[in-house]
């Protein structure tokens, strides 16, 4: 996506929340100059270009929409605030704006950057606010033994060894009542986390903190 500056990946993002919110809704440039605050005429500017580029479509006196290849681009620019996001809060901690901080960072991620990140997080469907994470053009590939995850995207079956906690005074004391440490080994069986033998429960958040290594991969049932 290198070959679309910043300013214009952000317009096609902010084209692709009004046609999220009301799929079938013909964008005006004021309405665009508005969300964007900016100048009606830096929006008219800019749509013009982006039309230009085939990734908007002008419909005359009306508005303006994306075009297919635009709507799935902008897709794609949603999707990556949206991991980053979820990268930011949930599992490193980080305490600044999170939004402020997501936007800068999602124009910096190429596609493969993009395909870890997703994959790493376990595919997720929201972000941190609730907004759903579009999954156009998404390709789903399951961990495999070696990848580092966070234990909250471990795979029916498959066991990892916790390589990384990340939390807070009160999150060490969570960890610790449950016995989770660097190096000890969790699995994921019937839908539960188990420390050995023992059924383990933790939180959304405190889960996605805890990073492990795969080391092993469940055995599909039907086959053998």
């Amino acid at each position: 996506m290198t070959e679309f500056s910043d300013i214009e990946q952000m317009y096609m993002k902010s084209i692709f929340e009004v046609h999220s919110s009301t799929p079938d809704a013909i964008v005006k440039t004021t309405q665009l100059a508005q969300i964007m605050g900016i100048a009606p005429a830096s929006a008219t500017e800019m749509v013009q270009r982006l039309s230009d580029r085939g990734v908007v479509t002008h419909i005359p006196y009306r508005g303006f929409r994306l075009t297919p290849e635009g709507f799935q681009l902008a897709a794609r620019i949603k999707r990556r605030e949206g991991l980053v996001k979820i990268l930011l809060a949930d599992v490193i901690g980080f305490n600044g704006n999170v939004m402020e901080a997501a936007c800068r960072m999602e124009h910096a991620i190429d596609d493969d950057l993009e395909a870890t990140l997703d994959r790493f997080l376990g595919y997720p469907e929201h972000d941190t606010d609730g907004n759903r994470i579009p999954g156009i053009e998404r390709e789903i590939d399951p961990p495999v033994i070696g990848s580092l995850i966070p234990i909250s995207s471990l795979p029916e079956g498959a066991s990892a060894t916790i390589e990384m906690l990340v939390f807070n005074g009160v999150d060490e004391v969570t960890l610790s009542d449950v016995g989770l440490s660097i190096g000890a080994i969790i699995s994921m069986t019937g839908g539960m986390l188990y420390l050995g033998e023992t059924a383990i429960s933790l939180s959304s958040g405190l889960s996605k903190s805890v990073i492990a290594r795969v080391i092993g991969m469940g055995v599909d049932s039907d086959e053998g």
